[in-house]
């Protein structure tokens, strides 16, 4: 007892010393904070225009190749930025490391520029007495490999993104700054874009004048393979290929994207657009993207779109998905997340909103529009709650705090994605929504929905491209505007406090439940093959990639217990060599048994078994629906789903 005692006085006495203080005699800086010494925002008249000409000819080599005047009104300092913070990016995205050559002159000399030492994407030079403009010279270069960022580049299209070859002075709101932008493209090629041209001369477009806010938010797609199809007066589908042959879409396969046009404006009640471009690109060239803007969509899919299109739906909730943010997003956004410039730090916490509520009409459109099947819709949603359930970092991660992923990640590979969450606002956000819809259409009597909240909040004036903020407050009262309830509550506890399982209410309140069948959905296999993988997360806890690699375990599943990770290379399967089908049949054959499955794997030079245990069998997300006796037969998702213009 004395001992016991003593070692827990000595115990006390060591975690309360105090830390020894640096020896006198040691040097000791002061720090100096930086000072910010480029110019604040101001909502004030840019002193004339800039015009850009950017030649995009060498396709082969992925360089575009810039030539930008700026005018000036005085002699002196002159701070140049280059974009960081870009809408629709969430997060710092400007590609400084590719520019490069740059060069300023004026008058026919040089003009010596020095970089910002705190911020790299601003650029300081002197104008000199008596210079009305300055030029600068550089080139973008793209990416010539994925481990480089996005390819923008490829032998038969280009994605000409303005934010990534121009300049814009510091101290201005950029919807105060006039440009005239050129752009030289290859010969032969034709482009699209929310622009319009001023006058075309053989391969060289000069676009109207507009403001760099604008210019920033009109990208253009160009190729040597392409089609414009008409989908309504003011609506066209715009496609580059890698082969012409990709680009030949039926009559039967545009009505579902003339429906997309007319069920969005159908649903919203109003179009935030003078006229709308989507972009698509048909690739395995250029790099895939999903981007919004107020007057137009990039979009980089599988060339085989058109082509396969009977085998799935494939990417096809892209366009939604896109189409929906020129209301969602574009012509409302949170607060946080509108800014003067590119340079101001944008604030996330609404994405869930943003994101969230997009990608819930992205699949509702889907379906209304037949771009969806129904069944396809209900196995997407099916495998959406089944993937957000498997999320178990919400037990230690609000949904909130994922708003901020694409900050913190910036979308780089996780190992343990299923605790460690990623952008989980995009179907959980979802989720909620779904949920929010069914409880209107129950606290109604199915007199109101979802969409009543969509036109309220979401509509304006025809043709107004502007943007109008909002506040998670004022998404709260205008549903409360819609149907009284204590939506306060409902998103504070789904969104803001951690939790234990995803939301998934909305699909009980809407006539479904989600069980696991032993066989794989349309939809499943279909993601699978896209992605070039073999989903068994719902089972054991793995996702494979190929050649019996890897790719992700879920968070205290078998196989995370049986000490499996990413990255390993499972050998063999039950003493049997590895193939896909040799792990599924083992994991059928242990269904209901007491043994394990004896998971082979290598790890660097060494081999080791990994013992799994799991009883369960194949099990695939699936919704089956709920029947009660005086129920309705359709439910308030069925209702959800039903298109509104046919």
């Amino acid at each position: 007892m004395r001992t016991a005692a003593f070692l827990s006085f000595g115990l006390s006495l060591t975690a309360f010393a105090p830390v020894s203080a640096m020896p006198d005699n040691l040097s000791k800086p002061e720090y100096v904070a930086p000072q910010d010494s480029i110019p604040a925002p101001q909502d004030i008249a840019y002193p004339g225009t800039m015009t850009l000409e950017v030649d995009a000819r060498d396709h082969d080599q992925g360089i575009f190749r810039v030539t930008q005047t700026i005018p000036v009104s005085q002699a002196g300092r002159l701070t140049l930025l280059y974009p960081e913070w870009l809408p629709g990016n969430h997060a710092p995205r400007g590609e400084i490391e590719k520019l490069v050559g740059l060069s300023f002159s004026a008058n026919g000399q040089t003009i010596p520029w020095v970089r910002d030492n705190v911020d790299v994407y601003a650029f300081h030079l002197t104008v000199p007495e008596g210079v009305s403009q300055i030029t600068a010279k550089f080139q973008f270069v793209s990416a010539t490999m994925e481990n480089q960022g996005r390819v923008v580049m490829a032998p038969s299209m280009l994605n000409l993104r303005w934010h990534q070859v121009s300049l814009y002075p510091a101290g201005y709101y950029v919807r105060q700054i006039p440009v005239e932008a050129t752009a030289i493209y290859p010969e032969g090629w034709q482009a699209a874009s929310a622009l319009r041209p001023k006058s075309q001369t053989g391969s060289t477009t000069v676009y109207q004048k507009t403001d760099y806010d604008t210019l920033v938010d009109s990208p253009v797609f160009a190729g040597q393979y392409f089609q414009s199809y008409p989908l309504t007066n003011r609506v066209h589908l715009n496609v580059v290929a890698d082969d012409a042959k990709f680009i030949r879409p039926s009559k039967a396969q545009l009505a579902p994207h003339i429906a997309l046009v007319k069920e969005a404006e159908a649903l919203f009640g109003s179009h935030p657009y003078d006229r709308y471009d989507f972009l698509l690109a048909l690739t395995d060239e250029m790099g895939g993207i999903g981007l919004e803007h107020h007057r137009s969509s990039e979009n980089g899919v599988n060339r085989e779109y058109f082509t396969d299109w009977d085998s799935g739906p494939g990417r096809r909730n892209l366009l939604p998905h896109e189409m929906t943010h020129a209301w969602n997003g574009k012509y409302r956004r949170p607060q946080g997340m509108w800014t003067p410039d590119f340079r101001q730090p944008m604030r996330d916490n609404l994405l869930w909103v943003y994101e969230g509520q997009t990608q819930f009409w992205g699949y509702v459109l889907g379906a209304r529009s037949g771009l969806y099947s129904k069944q396809d819709t209900l196995d997407a949603l099916a495998a959406i709650a089944a993937g957000m359930d498997q999320r178990v970092g919400r037990e230690w991660r609000p949904l909130v705090d994922t708003t901020h992923d694409p900050i913190i990640a910036a979308r780089r590979p996780k190992p343990w994605t299923s605790w460690q969450r990623a952008e989980d606002y995009y179907n959980e956000g979802l989720l909620i929504w779904l949920e929010a819809d069914q409880i209107i259409r129950r606290e109604s009597g199915g007199k109101k929905s979802l969409g009543d909240f969509a036109r309220a909040f979401f509509g304006g004036k025809n043709g107004d491209w502007g943007v109008r903020t909002y506040q998670e407050k004022d998404v709260i009262d205008a549903l409360n505007a819609v149907q009284p309830y204590d939506w306060a509550t409902f998103v504070e506890e789904r969104v803001h406090q951690t939790n234990t399982e995803a939301p998934k209410n909305g699909l009980v309140l809407g006539g479904y439940r989600l069980v696991f069948v032993d066989t794989p959905s349309a939809y499943i296999l279909a993601n699978d093959k896209r992605r070039k993988q073999l989903d068994l997360s719902y089972s054991i806890g793995l996702v494979m990639g190929s050649k019996g690699m890897i790719k992700s375990v879920v968070w205290n599943s078998p196989a995370f217990r049986a000490g499996l990770k990413p990255g390993l290379t499972i050998s063999a399967v039950n003493g049997k060599a590895y193939s896909d089908d040799a792990l599924k049949q083992a994991i059928e054959e242990n269904k209901g048994q007491d043994g394990q499955i004896d998971i082979f794997a290598k790890n660097g030079e060494a081999f080791h078994n990994f013992m799994v245990d799991h009883s369960g069998g194949l099990r695939y997300p699936a919704l089956e629906k709920i029947t009660r006796e005086g129920a309705r037969t359709d439910g308030g998702i069925d209702q959800l789903l039903k298109p509104k213009t046919r």
